[in-house]
């Protein structure tokens, strides 16, 4: 299968995985949120699409983006910001009924766990959303680890959260995977040393997630155990 080509015949040890845009696609929710938020600061609705291009960096970029209405969010204070945040926050706190998980993910993550290989979950997102997130997706005790946007001082692209993970899991970086979605996925597991698997239908801002050279590309989560 591909998974164990990637280890020269062996399961890893542990495997990671990245949440939005890999495991569930929440932009729906997302962009509910942001829409109402940009509703009560008087400006017009960003739209599904839109926010689209813009998840993957946490939600304060997220809200920064949404206030500058295109990914370059450098001409929006920190004033604005610290008014609309917590409107976007208290909005997508309020539920993620529109998130759907990606087709092949619940017999993937089943399989690993039959398999006794370790899971973790590795996001950008809050901590205080992922809880309620993967009880509604139906991926509650999976995760052996989870590390949100703000568990640690850094965030994806920074390998810090890979390495407090395998740090935890006593694992070496050879014997880790880290699956995602984006360029910052990418670049954290090539600083943190790690296998990077790609899924070609998450966010990564419009640009084709080939670009960024990861290990393997997948456009459905079961094609890693299926002969390559």
């Amino acid at each position: 299968m591909q998974l164990t080509q990637l280890f020269n015949g062996h399961l890893p040890r542990l495997v990671m995985f990245d949440l939005d845009g890999t495991l569930v696609d929440s932009v729906p929710d997302l962009a509910t949120a942001i829409d109402q938020m940009l509703s009560q600061l008087g400006r017009p609705a960003a739209g599904v699409h839109q926010v689209r291009q813009w998840v993957g960096n946490g939600a304060q970029v997220l809200v920064r983006r949404a206030l500058a209405g295109q990914l370059d969010h450098q001409a929006v204070s920190d004033q604005e910001t610290a008014q609309a945040l917590p409107l976007f926050m208290a909005a997508y706190g309020q539920g993620h009924g529109q998130t759907c998980i990606y087709p092949g993910v619940q017999p993937v993550l089943r399989w690993l766990q039959s398999a006794q290989v370790p899971l973790a979950l590795i996001t950008n997102k809050p901590e205080q959303f992922i809880a309620p997130l993967l009880k509604e997706a139906d991926l509650e005790g999976l995760f052996q680890w989870i590390v949100g946007g703000d568990t640690l001082p850094q965030q994806k692209p920074d390998p810090a959260a890979l390495l407090h993970v395998m740090a935890q899991a006593q694992v070496s970086p050879r014997q880790a995977l880290f699956i995602g979605d984006s360029r910052n996925d990418i670049l954290a597991a090539r600083a943190a040393n790690v296998r990077c698997v790609a899924m070609s239908y998450g966010y990564n801002h419009g640009r084709p997630i080939e670009e960024e050279n990861p290990d393997l590309v997948l456009d459905d989560l079961r094609a890693l155990l299926l002969p390559g």
